[in-house]
């Protein structure tokens, strides 16, 4: 009898758990799968089969002979030097006021930046909740970091999501921007979750590899391949992620998301003739998974590929995702890119880059101690 008790607890527990997990994951933050004629098109997408969208080449999440629990290991094991010991460093700047003459781009640390360019505004992969996941004490931001919100922001003609993970698509910076952005621009599937988060269908375009939306008369945006997955769950793959190159009037942008080194870099650029700027990922990485992350030098390669004028690198100096050093990934990219002659911006947290005219690169992340 007291076995049989202790098991009906014991199931009750875990009930209680699996239901109470259950929940949590029904909340809006984890957005939703694709459905109807959204999922339909998704089905007829070449980079979609066996239930999920691929890579052009295999990619395992893992390098050979590492395994899951391995790495699990190694990020509960204590690194030096992973987090800054001060804040980060910032300059305020007045983004509804910026210049209307010379295309300008300003960095909000990680991923999030913001292009002003023959008067339009294009916002990529906003992320100002303070978080780059959906709980909010896990995956903080640097103290210093998140300086900037939703209202500092003039409207937006485009917020530009690469795909779904949390420290590229945030819920409560996409609940803000809703009433000051005129369309959205996202890969294939993407746009499941911001309708579901009250975006308009209408003001939603999504984009398979290669395929091109002309927004309006001067601005045209082509998804591109990536090497990386997606999920906001446990399921991968439900949904696209991809680059993105960006044109308009006589300027070429690359935008690149994440990524893992691949000859994709050098077809897109061989196909569009090069950019006069690349923005690519620069952090996050470990040689562990090297397949869906690029180490330093490899982003500086990328940027010779894509035969690229300039490179900024992004994805860093604002979460700690991996298990380097926080200023690691900008002292090894600019490093290589010195030695592969490639040009290098590497702005402070709001401070404007002018395309053509001014590429900051003081090594503003040198003079911070580490934890």
């Amino acid at each position: 009898m007291f076995k049989k008790t202790r098991m009906i607890i014991l199931l009750a527990i875990l009930a209680s758990f699996t239901g109470g997990g259950y929940l949590f994951m029904q909340q809006k933050q984890f957005g939703t799968d694709p459905k109807g004629e959204r999922l339909a098109r998704i089905l007829k997408s070449p980079n979609y089969k066996d239930g999920a969208f691929q890579n052009l080449t295999p990619t395992p999440m893992m390098a050979e002979g590492v395994s899951y629990w391995t790495v699990m290991k190694d990020y509960l094991r204590k690194g030096e030097g992973r987090e800054p010991q001060q804040n980060i460093p910032s300059v305020t700047t007045n983004l509804k006021q910026l210049s209307d003459s010379i295309p300008t781009i300003v960095w909000f640390g990680h991923s999030s930046y913001l292009i002003k360019i023959n008067g339009k505004h294009i916002l990529v992969d906003p992320v100002f909740s303070g978080t780059a996941s959906p709980i909010s004490y896990f995956g903080k931001n640097y103290k210093g970091s998140n300086v900037y919100d939703v209202d500092a922001f003039p409207e937006i003609d485009v917020v530009l999501i690469t795909h779904d993970h949390y420290d590229h698509l945030d819920y409560a910076t996409i609940q803000k921007l809703i009433p000051k952005t005129k369309q959205f621009c996202t890969s294939l599937g993407v746009g499941a979750h911001l309708e579901y988060w009250g975006v308009s269908p209408t003001k939603i375009t999504e984009l398979d590899w290669w395929e091109r939306a002309q927004l309006d008369s001067d601005m045209a945006f082509t998804a591109t391949p990536a090497r990386h997955f997606s999920g906001r769950k446990f399921t991968r793959g439900k949904t696209l992620w991809s680059s993105f190159v960006f044109e308009t009037n006589g300027y070429k942008l690359f935008l690149g998301g994440d990524s893992g080194y691949e000859k994709h870099f050098k077809e897109i650029g061989a196909k569009f003739g090069g950019f006069d700027m690349a923005i690519l990922e620069c952090g996050q990485y470990n040689t562990s998974w090297r397949n869906i992350h690029m180490m330093p030098e490899e982003t500086a390669q990328a940027a010779v590929d894509l035969k690229a004028k300039v490179l900024m690198p992004v994805h860093n100096s604002k979460f700690t995702l991996a298990l380097h050093q926080w200023n690691e990934p900008l002292n090894r990219v600019t490093t290589r890119a010195k030695e592969l002659h490639m040009p290098i911006t590497t702005p402070m947290i709001g401070e404007p880059v002018l395309l053509g005219s001014h590429y900051p690169n003081q090594q503003w992340y040198n003079a911070l101690g580490q934890n």
